[in-house]
């Protein structure tokens, strides 16, 4: 069987092996999938699986630190056929959703995968820069959307530059475009006074995703140490007044977390989904795990997908 065989194999098994885990915009799963699957929530008119497959290890950014090679490493791996057999194993387990930024080169694989037979859904941020005007934004969005793009959020690289009160009027503009085309819109951010803001200023958001981890692995205490939440407890304390979808992303800090203690401080403390990357040969226990964890969930925030 050569890849081209493989990779049309692992589409189709994806399609037989899970009911409505290739789901499109307002089908699929219902909010408590059972054993069929991965349950969902809802997003919009999106039906979004607890879990999403994240993006940065398809893109080839690991967040590794000053270990360069693992940069390279990760390309070496990640081929675009490795990529797409990973889309479609994603599927097979339940994943209906993948979430990254707007590199033409993985973008273009999503194409292809759909061009092929997958049906995943893809949640996006266009990284253009936010200026008066938002012509790259748009034209981002715009193009985004020709592709086929199922939700969009404003990057929170971007977002975190535009909390002060001078720029806020941007995140709304950022907002408002992509919900014209009639996509689901959120905000994405480190900083959690980007939620305090958007809530605080009543802009029209369908959901967040927002960093949430603890800060109990060894590295977190080194002052080199990347760390992409820093204050966990103010953050699920804030997200219990959201009611909208929250969709935490680092939640293994790059990897720092073993994802049982990850997941689980991440749904109880409020998140309605996670975000995760995976290799391929982590996809099938980490969704046993998450799925473990949702059916005995410790949490006092509603969910709100």
């Amino acid at each position: 069987m050569n890849r081209r065989e493989y990779l049309k194999t692992m589409i189709a098994a994806a399609g037989a092996a899970i009911p409505g885990a290739l789901t499109g915009r307002g089908e699929g799963l219902p909010a408590d999938a059972g054993e069929s699957g991965l349950p969902c929530g809802k997003i919009g008119d999106l039906r979004v699986s607890r879990m999403l497959l994240g993006g940065n290890l398809l893109t080839h950014y690991t967040h590794s630190r000053d270990l360069k090679y693992v940069y390279r490493l990760t390309e070496k791996y990640n081929t675009d056929e490795k990529i797409m057999a990973t889309l479609a194993l994603a599927e097979q387990h339940g994943i209906n959703t993948v979430s990254m930024h707007n590199p033409p080169r993985p973008i273009s694989i999503l194409k292809k995968y759909r061009q092929q037979g997958g049906k995943i859904q893809w949640i996006i941020c266009p990284t253009a820069d936010i200026a008066p005007g938002m012509e790259a934004y748009s034209r981002e969005v715009q193009e985004l959307i020709n592709d086929g793009c199922d939700a969009i959020y404003l990057w929170g690289v971007r977002a975190d530059e535009l909390i002060a009160p001078d720029k806020i009027q941007y995140m709304a503009k950022a907002v408002e475009i992509a919900k014209d085309h009639g996509v689901p819109s959120g905000v994405g951010c480190h900083d959690l006074r980007v939620v305090i803001e958007c809530e605080k200023n009543r802009i029209p958001c369908d959901f967040y995703i927002k960093t949430f981890h603890h800060h109990n692995y060894p590295s977190a205490k080194l002052n080199h140490d990347s760390m992409w939440c820093s204050n966990p407890e103010e953050t699920a304390q804030v997200m219990k007044s959201v009611e909208k979808p929250w969709i935490a992303f680092k939640t293994m800090a790059a990897g720092a977390i073993p994802p049982p203690d990850a997941f689980r401080y991440s749904f109880d403390n409020g998140a309605d989904h996670i975000l995760v990357g995976m290799f391929d040969y982590e996809i099938a226990e980490d969704v046993r795990i998450a799925k473990d964890i949702l059916a005995n969930c410790n949490r006092t925030r509603p969910w709100r997908s």
